[in-house]
């Protein structure tokens, strides 16, 4: 804020202290536009106070109902109908409840029965649904909402679909070199006759003159047509991880399953069939050692084979047919086995015998054996009649359950033909170790594999001795293991198949595990499918909710060795009894398979001849509901006689035991060891245990315990724990009043029960967890009801409050600790959630829905309150206890989960007290007593405060804890009087605020304020909450004269602002007041925006994703749809343009470039002197800048020129955070009210207005679409989270740790890097976030998101655009409008510039149009810049492949140009701005279409055309001018763009356009740089210092032109010594150019600062490349100047980089450490290349490059763009024959060529670089024969020398030049052996010479001379041309020559072998003796040739023979 601005209530501030006064003084006058608002907000009430909330129900009722309109009335209140009272019937399993009926049920399972059936009472907030925290914007529901969104076509998206895939992008390059589409001459224009091309649609009232006013409303009508509704729908979801306020309403309470699994038993067959066999299935764990299922009884067995048993059977009841069972697994892992046991009715013999037969006997010998069979049969037959009832153990086998589930993954799974499996042992032989693999704790899931049959071949038989549960987990284990014993036992073989699959949802014909219906249950006559009941193998913890009462009676063994008599084939049966008497047996024994479902008695199976044997039986009993003192089982000891003996009975009693049921009221269960009686028992003796020795009775092996069983309950209503059994029966003791009452040895009486009772309540922390959780539900209704009624005994009220809550304290933290795994992410426990909401109920209030008057039997204000005062006090306590008190057993961890749940229910019961008391109606303020609500304020500070003190030592709690305060009072603006509620929040606000000052981490305690006050403001009545209805009173100024004067009058007018409208834009005192929830909210952000906020990133991101949430749901909300209600919302959003425009300087930069932020701000800031206009003090390349232009690519400087303080103070957000506020601040622009907008935009300064256009730059920037490709290029990352991460990293690196953090944020203040935007981990990585983890997104994910973002860019846009218009509406008539408008125009520029849809560019040409035609001063007046980018934007567009954004922009052109010339009858600028924005166009972009910009340059003649208005001036004519110049140019761009890939043509083309521009030094200058950028990037720094050199030679012109200084260089002719071909700049003579007029060389280049820019450039890329020789040359010229601006810091800098490249040339003396270029002659023939066909031209390619690899290049780069089998190399050099050519290929032909020197070039040319430099001839050498070979025999060997001249010298501004002359010269065979000769000699006196020597070359050069080997060798070479003296005399001083050079080569070869000599070792004195010989022998043969001498030496050749021996007959005389 400027200190003018913030003056404007100064005299308002009555509060201040006189410290703050000056503080506050100080701050102004330092003018920081962000000085802190913390103390300084307009109104006095600083922003870290809450300002005190006012009365919100007083102000309702001040109100009449009416004041507001229509759809605003259902702002101003709640709804009636907020609450209602729900109730829900419970959810029932199975079709019929399964309760027990019509028994008399004693108080404990009445209570049970009516728990599990009575209905939920749901108290339900009908709105609560709207709210962020239920329905919350997720990205799925976005996605919904997003449907049906129209497309928006962007030019890349479209040039992406021009421009296809690589596939067909061959045969468009094939075609581009063809000769019919390239025209050769470059009067191209000719051939695209603009004339003839079709134009664009006109816009139809473009020509007609309107009145401004008209147009500007014709334009807003149009731009506010199809708009999207909300415009956050088009922004990504706000962070999941955010979103503390979300909840769902809790799940009901269910019964708990684990995974399940489907077992089918489809067919059990024998190698044998003679007799039924009966199946049993469990699960085991063998790791736990547990049986983890009930049994499941199944029984495949044919009907001829269940006919045997026909004696023994009843009618088989349905439910035990069923063959498939469905088990449940709650802790899978890989021990689990499903173990298959077989049993056979009994009969004689032991298990062996009896498995023989079926061992031996084989299906395939049935014929064999028949007799066997037959026997066989006729004895099972016998047995099944005689001992039907009794069955024996047959054979077991298991499998293992992981090997299914992992392998049933696999897709082949099958190992036999049939499509199933065998993981039996045939199987698992196979397998192998490997599956021990998987054997990692939880590496299996039983929920989601593929189903697999299986066919289990292998059992086991049964031993008699191993029958127990205990060897079974040894053989499981065993089985486990590779080396099995088992495997080595003989099988049973047999063939079970089975089929296991996951369970499905809702299974048809299940029973449960009581047999009863399971819904859906279609047909009561299906064959059923059975639930087993799981034992879990570890503790579940899960309340029960349906009725369940099962025994399961274990026998384990009986020992009766030491019984007298036959007891040896054993039978045990057990029997439920409820009296004594046989008859009193109970049918409540579960039956088996095939039999009747419930029996009276049941046997264990036979162990033949064991006396003892011990049992796997498992007897499932149905409990009575209600079991006496006289239940119990009975347990009778048979001996079975297997034989039919006369006179024996089939079965003997021989033993008798028993359990009583209940004992103390408790039911028994566990493990039992009891004694046997041989007698009956006696009378009466089931009330006793048999542990009782009873008189005259007889005991085996006297009295001691023989027969071991086990009882285990499941069930619902005996809770099997000593403390909830006492608990229990307490309370029903006290409910019933049954006095006296006998608790195990104690009797209970009025007088003891309510100590006891207050014990058990203490003791209840003693039960264990499993039980006191599945009774949870119980438990707590009774502690409720212990409290809210407590118990009358003997006619006093019992008040047991405190120990009953602490004691629900414990359980709800017992509770929430057993559930620790299944909590949601706030910690919370689902299921005391789902208490809560479903279960718990106000005791003796039976809730009936409202309509009937409901039975309130308890007032109010003790229901309400509990028992009179002590809940709260309680709370506190038991918190402070539970967590600090040792005593009690409870962890700390849980208090937070107490508090919410305990919170919760008090808000339930607040709630139920006003439904069922119908007070709803009643105001808030009656509605709960005064006492009550005091206690609601003790409650909430004493969490508060825990809040607050714990979160440094426990975040995780306070979090916790933090958010259950919150929720707790938003629950409460729902039930009480809500201004309580605001002033509760402000203390709470207040507590934290005391605290912060004190806060070693203050950051953690804002993080939780802002949670805090992002719950509250979740409520589904926020808006409401916030009285939006309500007008803003400010408070009365206190002396209204001194306000007038010190109030500054704003910029735009006269009158002093109006305070209502400003306090409506700050987070004034008023505002706070009045939108109380807002004002917490925007304060928040205030705050962790201000610069030197704490833990800066962390609140950053939580402060702005609160409001993002917040807008996002209402932009979802029906109720705020529509637009008048919107305005009203969006007025409590406000305050949020001013925060964001403050907060400006740390938003992160979006529009990249260094310094922009602050562009326009500061731009109107310099006004403080008042000076009129401020245009003209701009950086003049600061459009170029902003636009990222083309003709200033060094100067992307800032326009900051604000004051120093506007730099970046403070930390600054990430990418995502200011992304998501510049959202929020968009959605405020568009739903505000515009007039609004309007009036508040008129009271703003300057500066302020400056930052708000600022804001919308940024805006822009932020939302521009990044086109397709970007969505899949991102794709392939992955970003979700990575923004999120590095706000974390950060504040772990940046500490949010109070001293440490402070000293980071100073030594960053210090660091090198200055800022920390430059810190490497500070850069964001991208601007938007992906909104879903996975990575690969499906191609329709890919379009969606684009679609999306294309929406978002355009909507953003368009309200940019919307509110611009809103500010020029403001400043039409302000004296400062000059510079705004200039700041507007600048942001719709860059709006025209950025990457925009069709949509939004109709509307933005419109409104560019509409600026122009009101304000044409700003372009044609002052400041070129904004015409120059103006015209660049427009053309661009012009170009574009979308026919609607080409007719606005050639539109909006022409209009531009009409009014140019309306000004001044010439329109010389926008000439000028047009045409050097085609070339930068053509020159900078790559997708460019020119056949689109055509169109539109048509379409723009055909305007002028049909221009009425102008039809008498040139200007038509002067159009059409520029449009067919503006066609040449292009003409040569689009050649360019073919040759894209070809750098040679490329470089070729852009020079042809260069020179092109030979008259326009400005837009040559240009081009040469675009080439010395090309050459760069291609890494020829020689040829970009060349183009430099150039560009500064065509500077240097100009200057001279201008004026004539001493220190310029004289123009081009200073640069020769750089390079000969500079001398072409000086084409420019006075004609072309007057330096005068307007417009010409005015870049900024053409001034002296500008030449020093350009050498220093040329030095640069010469000293990269390694030229230092020519760096010297380039500093001569430039010294000067710098001498004559006496700049000595740059003298000092070139004098050292002179230094430098003088050191370098002496290192590199030798010159072979700088390789300058490689050169080769590239001939083209071929009509196919078009322009290049028949053209030669030297390449530079870049040293040390191979024949082989140009070659191989533009093979390759030619074949791909003419496709393959087209291009052909020609290996040879010679002259090509062009009639031998195929006419439809392309051949290239490329030979190595040497740069050549004459000898009089070489005396000036001494260094390795001159020699390299400045070369415009080259040699290259062609071997020939006559008959056409290249190589031949010495005679006929010739050679052809070709010399080539080029036109310019390398290097030059292009690495290839074409070859303007060539000479050829051919040598005869013995000039060809004098050029050897000489070459030899020399490399011998080469090596000979060498300093310092090297033996090795020397002994090298010395073989290949005397070597008697050498073929073709000096010898031969001799004898061939000296042997005889040639006919022809012409040939004779060839001869001559010939036999001096052997002369010479004999002398330097004594030499060399003198040399040698002196160099070698002893070791090498024989291998130099033997070169002496063969030099001998050499010398000795030529000796006769070389001395004969010749009869005469020739006169002189006549000249008309070319003597090629004379050098001059290389001098390019011809050249």
């Amino acid at each position: 804020m400027a200190a003018s601005e913030r003056r404007a209530f100064a005299h308002k501030i009555n509060r201040t202290v006189a410290a703050e006064v000056r503080k506050q003084v100080s701050r102004e006058r330092s003018g920081s536009p962000h000085s802190s608002r913390r103390c300084s907000s307009s109104l006095g009430v600083p922003l870290t106070e809450v300002v005190e909330p006012l009365d919100f129900e007083d102000i309702l009722l001040s109100r009449p109902p009416d004041a507001e309109p229509g759809p605003l009335r259902d702002l101003v209140e709640f709804p009636a109908d907020d609450l209602e009272l729900l109730l829900q019937p419970r959810e029932c399993r199975t079709t019929e409840p399964g309760i027990p009926k019509d028994e008399k049920l004693d108080a404990q399972v009445r209570a049970a029965v009516e728990m599990y059936i009575e209905d939920w009472v749901i108290v339900h907030r009908r709105y609560q649904y709207l709210s962020a925290a239920y329905s919350p914007v997720t990205t799925e529901t976005q996605r919904e909402r997003q449907k049906g969104l129209p497309h928006q076509v962007f030019e890349q998206d479209a040039s992406g679909d021009e421009r296809s895939g690589p596939e067909d992008s061959n045969d468009s390059r094939r075609g581009s070199g063809s000769p019919e589409d390239t025209p050769r001459s470059s009067g191209a224009s000719s051939i695209f006759d603009l004339r003839n091309l079709a134009a664009d649609s006109l816009l139809p009232s473009l020509l007609e003159r309107v009145v401004p006013e008209d147009v500007d409303r014709r334009n807003e009508t149009l731009r506010r047509q199809h708009r999207p509704p909300a415009l956050l729908t088009l922004y990504p979801a706000p962070d999941e991880d955010e979103a503390v306020e979300r909840c769902s309403r809790p799940e009901p309470p269910r019964e708990h399953f684990g995974q399940r699994i489907l077992v089918k038993c489809l067919s059990l067959k024998f190698e044998i069939e003679i007799e039924p066999i009966f199946g049993i299935l469990a699960l085991y764990d063998v790791r736990e050692k547990k049986k983890i299922s009930e049994n499941f009884y199944f029984d495949l067995n044919s009907d001829s084979m269940k006919g045997l048993l026909r004696a023994h059977g009843t009618h088989p009841a349905i439910s035990t047919l069923a063959r498939s069972a469905i088990f449940s697994v709650t802790y899978p892992s890989p021990d689990i086995f499903l173990v298959i046991k077989l049993e056979k009715v009994l009969q004689q013999g032991d298990i062996s015998e009896c498995c023989e037969p079926y061992m031996v006997l084989k299906e395939v010998d049935t014929a064999k054996n028949k007799e066997k069979l037959e026997k066989l049969r006729l004895a099972a037959e016998q047995f099944c009649t005689r001992l039907g009832r009794y069955r024996m153990p047959f054979a077991w086998t298991a499998v293992h359950l992981a090997n299914i589930v992992s392998s049933a993954g696999q897709p082949d799974r099958d190992s036999d033909s049939e499509g199933e499996r065998r993981p039996a042992w045939t199987d698992r032989r196979r397998r192998g170790p490997q599956d021990r693999a998987s054997s990692g704790d939880d590496a299996c899931s039983f929920s989601g594999f593929r189903p697999a049959t299986l066919t289990v071949t292998n059992f086991f038989k049964q031993e008699a001795e191993r029958l127990s549960d205990e060897d079974l987990f040894k053989f499981l284990a065993d089985m486990r293991r590779p080396s099995s014993l088992l495997r080595r036992l003989r099988p049973v073989t047999a063939q079970l198949k089975i089929d296991i699959s996951p369970a499905p949802e809702n299974p048809h014909f299940c029973l449960s595990p009581e047999l009863l219906h399971i819904k859906p249950y279609p047909d009561p006559r299906g064959r059923p499918t059975k639930e087993i009941l799981e034992f879990p193998a570890r503790e579940v913890y899960a309340p029960h909710t349906s009725y369940r009462n099962l025994l399961y009676v274990y026998p384990h063994s009986l020992n009766f060795s030491s019984r007298q008599g036959s007891v040896r084939n054993l039978a045990v049966r057990v029997q439920y009894m409820t009296g004594e008497d046989p008859s009193q047996a109970l049918p409540v024994i579960f039956g088996k398979s095939s039999c009747s479902e419930f029996t009276r008695e049941a046997f264990t199976p036979v162990v033949y001849h064991n006396k003892s044997p011990e049992f796997y039986e498992e007897f499932k009993l149905h409990l009575p509901a209600c079991v006496t003192e006289n239940h119990h089982l009975l347990f009778t000891f048979y001996h079975v006689s297997c034989q039919p003996r006369p006179g024996t009975a089939l079965e003997t009693p021989v033993g008798f035991t028993w359990i009583p049921l209940l004992q103390h009221g408790r039911l028994r269960t566990g493990p039992f060891c009891l004694p046997v009686s041989v007698d009956q028992p006696p009378p009466s003796y089931s009330v006793l245990t048999p542990d009782v020795a009873l008189p005259g009775m007889r005991w085996v092996d006297g009295h001691k315990g023989v027969f071991s069983v086990e009882l285990t309950a499941v069930s619902s209503v005996h809770p099997q724990d000593p403390y909830l059994d006492k608990f229990f029966t307490l309370v029903h003791v006290l409910e019933e009043g049954a006095f006296p009452f006998r608790l195990k040895d104690t009797v209970l009486s009025e007088g003891n029960v309510e100590q006891e009772l207050r014990a058990s309540l203490a003791a209840l922390r003693l039960a264990s967890p499993e039980p006191l959780v599945a009774f949870s539900h119980h438990v707590l209704d009774k502690l409720v009801r212990l409290v809210i009624r407590p118990p009358i005994i003997s006619g006093q009220i019992v008040n047991l409050g405190r120990g009953a809550f602490e004691a629900m304290a414990h359980v709800v933290s017992l509770v929430h600790r057993s559930l620790e795994a299944a909590q949601d992410a706030r910690g919370h426990c689902p299921q005391l959630a789902a208490y809560v909401h479903y279960a718990f109920r106000l005791p003796g209030t039976e809730p009936s829905l409202p309509d009937g008057a409901p039975p309130v039997t308890v007032q109010a204000a003790t229901l309400a309150r509990g028992s009179g005062r002590p809940a709260s006090l309680y709370l506190a306590r038991s918190k402070s206890i539970s967590s600090s008190n040792p005593d009690l057993a409870v962890a700390p961890g849980s208090v937070d989960d107490e508090v919410s749940r305990i919170l919760a229910s008090k808000v339930k019961s607040m709630a139920l007290h006003l439904l069922l008391g119908q007070q709803l109606d009643t105001p808030r303020k009656l509605r709960f007593p005064g006492r009550f609500l005091d206690d609601i304020t003790a409650l909430v500070g004493s969490v508060g405060l825990e809040v607050i003190t714990r979160v440094h030592k426990d975040v995780e709690l306070a979090e916790h804890l933090n958010a259950s305060l919150a929720f707790f009072l938003s629950d409460l603006l729902s039930l009480v009087d809500r201004g309580f509620v605001f002033s509760l929040v402000r203390a709470h606000y207040k507590q934290v605020a005391t605290r912060l000052q004190s806060s070693p981490n203050p950051a953690a305690l804002l993080t939780l304020r802002m949670e805090f006050t992002r719950i509250l403001c979740s409520h589904e009545h926020y808006v409401t909450l916030n009285l939006p209805c309500c007008p803003l009173s400010p408070p009365a100024s206190p002396s209204p004269s001194v306000s007038s004067t010190t109030s500054q009058s704003s910029t735009f007018s006269s009158q002093a602002p109006d305070p209502k409208v400003t306090s409506m834009f700050e987070l004034s005192g008023p505002f706070r007041q009045q939108h109380f929830l807002a004002g917490l909210l925007l304060t928040e952000l205030a705050l962790a925006l201000e610069p030197e906020a704490e833990g800066a990133f962390l609140l950053h991101k939580k402060a702005i994703s609160a409001v993002h949430s917040l807008l996002c749901g209402h932009d979802t909300d029906p109720r705020y749809a529509e637009a008048t209600v919107k305005a009203r919302v969006a007025e409590l959003y406000l305050p949020l343009l001013s925060i964001a425009r403050d907060t400006l300087p740390r938003l992160h930069d979006f529009a990249e470039g260094p310094g922009q932020r602050s562009r326009l701000a500061s731009m109107l800031d310099s006004d403080t002197e008042g000076e009129g206009d401020i245009a003209g003090t701009i950086n003049p390349s600061v459009a170029m800048a902003i636009a990222g232009g083309p003709l200033a690519p060094g100067s992307r400087a800032s326009i900051s020129q604000g004051p120093p303080t506007a730099s970046r103070a403070g930390c600054a957000l990430s990418a995502e955070s200011s992304r998501t506020l510049l959202a929020c601040v968009l959605w405020v622009l568009k739903n505000a009210e515009p007039a609004l907008l309007q009036r508040w935009a008129t009271d703003l300064t300057l500066p302020q207005l400056g930052r708000l256009l600022d804001l919308l730059y940024l805006c822009l920037a932020a939302f521009e679409y990044k086109g397709k490709k970007a969505f899949e290029r991102i794709n392939s990352l992955t970003f979700k989270k990575s923004l999120d991460m590095k706000a974390r990293l950060e504040e772990a690196i940046l500490g949010t740790i109070g001293a440490r953090q402070e000293m980071v944020r100073r030594s960053r203040e210090r660091s090198p890097f200055g800022n920390p935007e430059n810190v490497r981990w500070r850069k964001s990585v991208t601007h938007w976030k992906q909104t879903s983890d996975r990575v690969d997104k499906t191609k329709d994910e890919m379009e969606h998101e684009a679609l999306v973002e294309g929406n978002l860019a355009t909507e953003a846009s368009l309200v940019v655009l919307d509110t611009l218009e809103i500010i020029v509406q403001t400043v039409m008539l302000s004296e400062a409008r000059e510079s705004v408008l200039g700041a507007v125009l600048k942001v719709v520029l860059y709006s025209l510039g950025s990457a925009q849809s069709a949509l939004f560019l109709q509307h933005g040409l419109a409104t560019q149009r509409a600026l122009v035609s009101k304000f044409p001063e700003l372009l044609f007046e002052e400041d070129t810049e904004l015409c120059a980018d103006l015209c660049l934007r427009l053309l661009r567009h012009c170009g574009s492949r979308i026919s609607t954004i080409r007719t606005h922009a050639s539109a909006s052109l022409y209009l531009l140009m009409r009014q140019n010339f309306e000004i001044g009858h010439n329109f010389a600028r926008v000439k000028m701005q047009v045409t050097m924005s085609l070339s930068s166009l053509v020159g900078t972009t790559q997708n460019f279409s020119e056949e689109h910009l055509r169109r539109s340059l048509k379409t723009i003649l055909t305007y002028a055309e049909e221009d009425m208005g102008l039809r008498d001036s040139t200007f038509a004519e002067q159009v059409q001018d520029l449009m067919f110049n503006l066609h040449m140019i292009l003409t040569d761009t689009v050649k360019m763009k073919e040759h894209q890939e070809d750098p040679e043509m490329l470089i070729d083309l852009m020079y042809r356009i260069a020179r092109g521009y030979q008259g326009s030094p400005d837009l040559r200058l240009t081009w040469l740089q675009n080439m010395a950028g090309k050459h760069a990037e291609l890494g020829n720094h020689a040829e970009a210092a060349q183009c430099m050199v150039h560009a500064a030679a065509l500077v240097a012109e100009y200057l001279a032109l201008l004026e004539d200084h001493r220190h310029l260089p004289v123009g081009c002719v200073s640069f020769q010594n750089i390079s000969s071909n500079v001398l072409e700049e000086s084409a420019i003579s006075d004609d072309i150019l007057s330096p005068d007029e307007e417009g010409f060389c005015s870049g900024k280049h053409f001034t002296e600062l500008g030449l020093v820019g350009l050498l220093e450039q040329a030095a640069g890329y010469f000293t990269m490349g390694g030229l230092y020789e020519a760096v010297n040359e380039v500093y001569k010229n430039l010294i000067p100047i710098l001498e004559a601006h006496r700049d000595y810091k740059k003298l000092a800098a070139v004098h050292g980089k002179l230094q430098e490249a003088f050191t370098k040339i002496m290192h590199q003396s030798s010159g072979w450490e700088r390789v300058f270029g490689t050169y080769f002659r590239v001939g083209f023939y071929g009509a196919r290349f078009g322009d290049l066909d028949e053209q030669e031209f030297v390449y530079k390619e870049p040293s040390i490059t191979k024949l082989a690899e140009i070659s191989h290049r533009l093979e390759e780069f030619y074949t791909e763009r003419f496709g393959d089998d087209v291009v052909e190399i020609i290996k040879d050099s010679n002259p090509v024959d062009k009639s031998k050519l195929d006419s439809q290929k392309a051949y290239i032909q490329i030979t190595y060529v040497e740069p050549y020197f004459d000898t009089y070039e070489l005396k000036d040319r001494v260094t390795y670089f001159d020699r390299n430099y400045g070369l415009r001839t080259f040699l290259f050498c062609t071997p020939f024969t006559p008959d056409g070979r290249a190589h031949g025999e010495l005679p006929e060997q010739h050679k052809r020398k070709t010399l080539l001249s080029t036109d310019h010298a390398f290097p030059y501004i292009k690495t290839r030049i074409r070859v303007c002359h060539r000479e050829e010269t051919v040598l005869t065979p013995v000039e060809v052996a004098i050029e050897d000769m000489q070459k030899k000699t020399r490399e011998l006196a080469f090596a000979t010479e060498q300093d310092p020597p090297d033996a090795k070359m020397l002994q090298m050069v010395l073989q290949g001379s005397v070597g008697p080997t050498v073929n073709q060798g000096p010898l031969e070479v001799a004898q061939v041309f000296l042997a005889e003296i040639p006919e022809d005399p012409k040939l004779f001083r060839h001869h001559n020559k010939l036999r001096l050079c052997f002369k010479d080569f004999c002398k330097k070869c004594e030499d060399a072998l003198r040399k040698n000599k002196a160099l070698i070792g002893p070791d090498q004195k024989e291998y130099h003796r033997e070169l002496e010989r063969n030099y001998c022998r050499l010398r000795e043969a030529l000796q006769p040739l070389l001395t004969q001498r010749l009869p005469q030496l020739m006169a002189p050749t006549p000249p008309s023979l070319r003597n090629s021996l004379n050098r001059a007959s290389f001098r390019k005389a011809d050249l």
